[in-house]
């Protein structure tokens, strides 16, 4: 069987969490956990990059640090992973869903605005499969209402919008290390901040509310309980595991690239014909081959189709079930506007195998019978 997603493994992860042991700082903020900040601060050029136990973590942070509120509003996409409302509902906001792009699967940038009501605090963005929102339109919207901006950029590290890479551009920009993403340390993400103001903030929230970041610099000579908090460090083991999947990470890139290159000119006869739908990159957005995914006719064709992948040996997966119907979307969300293509969309999606080691054979096969599914 060729599984879905198998972890990426470079080759160098068991010595460098050896080294993290030898070290005997195994907590968090070690040796490797500095170094992956540093990397992401390095290839972003945001003000600061916190590493995080998870990106749920980074976007419960996020949500601290926009100052959300019991009645407050956040707006949202509802074809996401629950941790995008979670981390806004948890501190007793609504999430108030829009529509998406039937291209690219993101928030439709044109529906937000009527979505705004006098309660909205904030818009949380999603960048998925790697492909940017229209942040432009986004960013002008929320200074005009004095609104802040969270990107869920789970899937988008080394990806850009008009240059800019995902995560940097919105006030703070989450990314995910799960064993799923392109880079991973099994559980694990990343809080990115683009103003300087939040640092010291954002360094008290994640070491359980104490100024101890400062007392590790010298900059004070104790540390003390400064503000409310929680434990958002990840241990430095982790943190070295993932560190050597980013001492190779063009490497990775490229790697996942060109298979997403692959299966795209393999499958565009099929899409050319009107048998599926491919994914959209729009002008301006580059992607890390996060994802690839074609879009079937509807449901039952997409069931039958992962059967016939399933007889094949080859794991296929749809994605979201969008939150708005979902009992926690019903109980603390609300969709506005008309559910166009949210729902319709969700249920044509489907994902082919993507990782690291996925061969150029392998890829090869899987297109194969996705083409032979439908004949051709």
């Amino acid at each position: 069987m060729i599984r879905f997603n198998v972890p990426p493994y470079t080759g160098k992860e068991m010595d460098n969490m050896k080294k993290a042991v030898e070290s005997m700082h195994i907590c968090g903020d070690g040796e490797f956990t500095k170094k992956c900040s540093k990397f992401v601060e390095g290839i972003t050029g945001t003000s600061k990059c916190l590493l995080t136990t998870s990106c749920t973590h980074a976007l419960e942070m996020a949500a601290l640090l926009c100052d959300i509120r019991q009645g407050d509003e956040v707006i949202l996409p509802s074809y996401t992973f629950v941790s995008t409302a979670d981390a806004f509902v948890l501190r007793g906001a609504k999430a108030v869903f829009v529509d998406i792009r039937p291209d690219t699967m993101n928030i439709d940038e044109t529906l937000i605005e009527a979505a705004i009501t006098e309660k909205t605090r904030a818009i949380a963005v999603v960048h998925y499969a790697g492909i940017g929102c229209e942040m432009d339109t986004i960013m002008d919207i929320a200074r005009r209402h004095n609104l802040m901006v969270v990107e869920d950029a789970a899937q988008g590290i080394m990806c850009t919008y008009k240059g800019r890479q995902l995560g940097t551009i919105g006030d703070f920009g989450c990314y995910s290390f799960h064993e799923t993403k392109n880079f991973s340390m099994g559980e694990g993400g990343a809080l990115l901040i683009r103003e300087p103001e939040y640092i010291e903030k954002a360094e008290i929230l994640r070491e359980k509310g104490t100024d101890r970041s400062k007392y590790y610099r010298g900059q004070v000579d104790k540390y003390r309980w400064q503000n409310y908090g929680s434990s958002y460090l990840p241990s430095d083991i982790n943190a070295a595991y993932l560190y050597s999947q980013f001492e190779v990470a063009d490497k990775v890139n490229k790697a996942r690239i060109a298979r997403w290159n692959q299966y795209y000119e393999l499958l565009l006869p099929l899409a050319e014909a009107g048998k599926i739908e491919l994914p959209v990159v729009p002008e301006g957005c580059v992607h890390n081959g996060h994802m690839f995914y074609i879009k079937t006719k509807d449901m039952e064709e997409r069931a039958r189709l992962i059967d016939f992948m399933k007889g094949k040996d080859v794991l296929t997966v749809f994605h979201y079930i969008p939150l708005h119907s979902a009992p926690a979307g019903l109980k603390f969300g609300r969709f506005h506007g008309e559910d166009r293509y949210t729902t319709r969309e969700s249920e044509r999606l489907l994902r082919l195998p993507m990782f690291y080691q996925l061969t150029e054979d392998e890829t090869a096969y899987i297109a194969g019978c996705v083409k032979e599914f439908y004949g051709a």
